[in-house]
């Protein structure tokens, strides 16, 4: 069975939160180009049933690993991002987003690869419609990609990988070796339902339907901790983190089982959760925190993402205001 985990104490919280300037987060993994259409809707299209959006203004938003990187550097940390782009205007666009947002982005260029964009058209604060644009990168400008990241590992604190499935992480396997050797704690968003490569990592965070793909459904409490601690020691992971959504989110460890309750929160928006719950984890991490205490703020900074639209991010500044109300209940 999962216990609750122990009260969150806001002044060590905050402590830990007080030395993200000096935390490194490398992040590696499938980048893309989150576009947004924002607009009215007043009428139905005499062409078929959908609704006719009067676009009144237009974004663009940093995603995927992108987006995980873009967290980091939004926490105050040193945010390094390895990725791969096409030789296109999203790539173009996706390098100068990254740089304006203080991402250290070694984007390397594939002319034979699209840049990933999701375009999602909003109409009254609802999306409408979502359409993607996408392929896989070639294998040369994998190994180069692979190449630069090994580099890195000497100059960070711990490292994500952000796999949306999009092929950037072909060499995910040589990644986390490399991690492994380097001593450098490596998390892991999963894709799919292959976790045979993320063998050796030290945490994977999947969500509920994500983890339910891999390891079938379950009936109770107990089911569902049986099914994660099998997959965890089965992978030699040190944790296994599922995310909940409405039931919040359940640390699996050899040492026993902490869930943290959902924060109590209108949802405006779920985009991106997932990417700020791993980069707020890898901060933590990154500052001197254990897993625990780095989990129960990950989820306050869950919490705060949800209410924004969009890909969203959590500052600093933003967790500090969500503890100091704790401290006063």
């Amino acid at each position: 069975m999962s216990a609750p985990s122990s009260p969150l104490s806001p002044k060590l919280a905050q402590g830990v939160v007080s030395r993200f300037g000096e935390a490194r987060v490398l992040v590696a993994g499938d980048v893309m180009l989150d576009r947004y259409w924002f607009g009215d809707v007043h009428r139905i299209s005499p062409e078929a049933p959908v609704p006719v959006v009067h676009i009144e203004r237009t974004e663009e938003r940093p995603g995927g690993a992108a987006n995980v990187a873009r967290g980091v550097a939004a926490l105050g940390a040193w945010s390094h991002l390895v990725s791969v782009v096409g030789q296109d205007e999203a790539g173009d666009s996706l390098t100068r987003l990254l740089k304006a947002e203080q991402v250290d982005a070694l984007l390397h260029p594939d002319p034979d690869f699209n840049t990933t964009v999701k375009l999602r058209v909003v109409g009254r604060q609802q999306q409408l419609l979502r359409i993607d644009f996408e392929n896989k990168p070639t294998h040369e400008v994998l190994a180069s990609q692979l190449q630069a990241f090994v580099q890195l590992l000497p100059d960070v604190d711990v490292v994500v990988l952000s796999d949306y499935g999009k092929g950037g992480l072909a060499h995910i396997r040589q990644m986390i070796d490399a991690c492994r050797a380097a001593g450098k704690p490596v998390l892991v968003d999963p894709k799919g339902d292959d976790y045979a490569r993320y063998q050796g990592a030290t945490l994977l965070t999947p969500n509920r339907s994500e983890f339910r793909q891999v390891a079938g459904a379950w009936s109770d409490e107990a089911e569902l901790t049986a099914k994660a601690q099998a997959l965890r020691e089965q992978l030699g992971l040190q944790a296994l983190l599922v995310t909940r959504s409405e039931e919040g989110m359940t640390l699996y460890r050899p040492e026993g089982v902490t869930h943290e309750a959902a924060l109590a929160r209108e949802v405006f928006d779920v985009s991106g959760a997932g990417d700020t719950v791993i980069a707020t984890l890898a901060v933590m991490l990154a500052s001197g925190a254990d897993l625990a205490l780095a989990m129960r703020v990950a989820n306050l900074a869950a919490g705060v993402v949800v209410g924004k639209l969009g890909t969203a991010t959590v500052t600093a500044t933003e967790l500090v205001q969500e503890l100091q109300q704790l401290g006063l209940h």
